[in-house]
This record gives structure tokens, C-alpha cells and sequence, in this order.
């Protein structure tokens, strides 16, 4: 197996501190040579505590494969597949203040070959690539749009496999549910396991960028209503998925852009 081992960089103890401190706050806690990124953070290690728990449930051997990173934060599941061998591994994110700690946390660890990109999740289509693997965590419930970006995804870059992930509260129920209602069936609506997705309005956890959050059975509608399989739930709000038909493609496309350039 072609695993890539980290290479830290010969930087200083008190040199790599300032930096991390220079480019705080972080969200992602990554160990760069014994010094944290986030050493206060409110879920102690994360994302490495969690990903410890379903990481034994991927490929453990990604060469010759595509990685895109949606979201990518800090870099912390960039880093991670390229650890498992991936020939490439790009990493998108919004936010230029995470791309750069993506840089910084890839160039101490001596991740040199993982590429990080600005770029919206509703543009992905721009990429014009599709990949092996997309991870798409903890990014859903950020958006307006949640729907759309599933769907861009599916249609512009997901070339196999999906690991996804999103904040779910309410129910953890999946109800069982028939292929159509009569119009005049009502209280299906008010079981706590139908998929239902959560507004919110304001803010959730002092984030105001938290807008939408679904139930378990929500996700799981979601996802394949894009077009995805789900292979297995391999963690707590954790999925591996697989591309499939999309519901209903007969009837036509899904709205996934970008559009055809404006008439003239």
C-alpha cells in the first residue's frame, strides 16, 4: 500500500506557535509536532476523535484516486486522504482565512502535494472534473440551499464514492414510508421520524450561519432524492455513499447550473 507519511517541517517550537496563533481561531484541532491547533476546543480533538471512530470503514488505500475536499476547513480530511495515498487531493473552501491554515497545517506536515482552492459549493460545476472520492462534512447545515448543493454535486464532481456528513437533531427514527399519500392524508406530517428539515432563523450555537438542520430521516431522504446510495451509516450523522439514478430523472433534470452563457 502507497501511504504518504507526514513530513514535519523543521520549524521551531515557539515559531510554530506564533503562527498557529497568528492564523487563530481555528476549528479544526490538528497536532502539528506536538503543538494544537485549537488546544481549547470545545469537542476536545475534534475532527480526529471522530474520524478515528469511522476511518477503519474507508479505503484504506487511495492511490490512483481523486480526492475533493468540500468545505475543507483547515485541511483535516484533505490531510487524511492524502495519508491513505490519494494521487490528488483538492480542497475547497469559501472562507480564504481557512484555506489559509489549510496551507499552513499541509506545509508543516509536509503535504505539499494537496491543492486548496476558493471556491463556493454552488460552483463546483467550475471544476469541470469529477473525482473518485468527494468529502462533503459538516457543510450542509451551513447552507441556505442545501438541496441544490447535493444536487450540484452529484451532477458536476461526484465521480464514485461520497463521504458525507451533516448536524441532524430531532428524531433518530427512520419511519417507513409509502410511495404516495392522498391529498387528504395529514397527520403522516405530524410523526416525529417524517423527514423534516429545520429552519433556523437566527442563530444556532451563537452561528449565525447555521440554517438548515434535518432529522435522520431527513439526510437519508435528501441524499438519495440527489442521487445517492447510501452504502452504509458508518458513524453518528456519518455516511458513505455511492452515486445512483436520481428519482424521477425521467421526467427530467434536476436544477443544477451553471446555466448556458446569457443570449445575446
Amino acid at each position: 500500500m502507497n501511504v504518504i507519511e507526514p513530513r514535519l517541517r523543521a520549524v521551531p517550537r515557539d515559531d510554530l506557535e506564533e503562527r498557529i496563533a497568528a492564523l487563530a481561531p481555528w476549528f479544526h484541532n490538528i497536532n502539528l509536532g506536538g503543538v494544537w491547533t485549537a488546544p481549547d476546543h470545545f469537542l476536545g480533538d475534534y475532527p480526529g476523535a471522530k474520524f478515528r471512530r469511522f476511518a477503519p470503514q474507508l479505503p484504506k488505500d487511495l492511490s490512483g484516486k481523486s480526492v475533493l475536499d468540500i468545505g475543507c476547513n483547515a485541511g483535516f480530511y484533505s490531510i487524511e486522504m492524502k495519508r491513505r495515498g490519494a494521487d490528488r487531493v483538492l480542497g475547497i473552501d469559501s472562507d480564504e482565512h481557512y484555506l489559509a491554515q489549510a496551507r499552513f497545517a499541509t506545509e508543516a506536515l509536509g503535504y505539499d502535494g494537496i491543492e486548496f482552492a476558493k471556491l463556493d459549493v454552488y460552483d463546483v460545476g467550475a471544476l469541470a472534473e469529477k473525482f473518485d472520492l468527494v468529502v462533503f462534512m459538516g457543510v450542509l447545515y451551513h447552507l441556505r440551499h442545501p438541496l441544490l448543493a447535493l444536487d450540484l454535486i452529484r451532477e458536476h464532481v461526484a465521480g464514485d464514492l461520497m463521504l458525507f456528513q451533516s448536524m441532524q437533531r430531532g428524531s433518530k427514527h427512520v419511519l417507513a414510508l409509502d410511495e404516495d399519500y392522498e391529498f387528504a392524508e395529514t397527520n403522516i406530517f405530524f410523526e416525529t421520524s417524517f423527514p423534516k428539515l429545520h429552519f433556523i432563523e437566527k442563530q444556532y450555537s451563537h452561528d449565525w450561519t447555521n440554517w438548515w438542520v434535518p432529522n435522520r430521516a431527513c439526510t437519508e431522504a435528501m441524499l438519495r432524492s440527489a442521487g445517492f446510495s447510501i452504502d452504509k451509516r458508518i458513524e453518528e450523522e456519518v455516511y458513505l455513499c455511492r452515486i445512483a439514478e436520481r428519482p424521477y430523472a425521467k421526467f427530467g433534470p434536476a436544477t443544477v447550473y451553471p446555466a448556458k452563457e446569457p443570449a445575446e
